[in-house]
This record gives C-alpha cells, structure tokens and sequence, in this order.
C-alpha cells in the first residue's frame, strides 16, 4: 500500500467519518488504520475478499467525492500552512508578539480537536 494513499485517506476517514455506515467505517479503519489485508477483514466479517475490496474501492471514492465538495480536508491542511507562514514570518522579522502566538496556537488547537 503506498503510504502517500494511506495516510489521505486516514486524514479524509477523520474528517468523514461520520457520513460513512457503520461497516464502511469498520473496513476503512481495519485496512488502513489498523493495516489488516482483505482476507484478515474477510474472516473478521465473514464475507469474501472481494465483498471487503469492492466495499473499500466504493468507500475510497465516497470520501473523495465528499472531499470533493466540502473541501474540508484541503482547507484545514491550507489554514495550517498559513499559521506556520505567519509564526516563521513573525519569528524571522524578531516581532515575537506573545499574544499573537497564543491566538495562532488556540486556532490550531481547535482544528486538531
């Protein structure tokens, strides 16, 4: 499994969960999170191989289609460059403002949670 794969769609998992049905969640979260095979999820549930693949392959695309159009994944990943751009700038121009820092800090505090 390419690790660049994985680690999207973990990231869009976190940001989706919540729109997936309990199975697709199961699965996701064993294959990519948990980095079971198919045939390991197979025995888990019982089904084929092929059920577990072909319901991985539709869940992938689900995510990316709700990624797609909610950009909430690609936002958060811009709105953190851009705070690491603002504290590189303001650490590099010695206008170390504590109070800026701090609000820079509670925002990304808040798109971790």
């Amino acid at each position: 499994m390419e690790i660049e794969k994985t680690n999207r769609m973990n990231s869009l998992f976190e940001f989706y969960s919540t729109l997936l049905t309990e199975k697709q969640m199961n699965y996701i979260e064993l294959y990519y999170a948990n980095d079971l095979s198919l045939g390991e999820i197979a025995n888990e549930y019982d089904v084929s191989r092929q059920a577990v693949y072909d319901n991985i392959k539709r869940t992938e695309k689900l995510l990316e289609t709700y990624e797609k159009k909610l950009h909430l994944f690609s936002n958060y990943v811009i709105r953190q460059e851009l705070i690491d751009s603002i504290k590189g700038h303001l650490k590099e121009k010695k206008q170390l403002d504590n109070e800026i820092l701090a609000l820079l800090d509670s925002i990304q505090e808040i798109e971790e949670d």
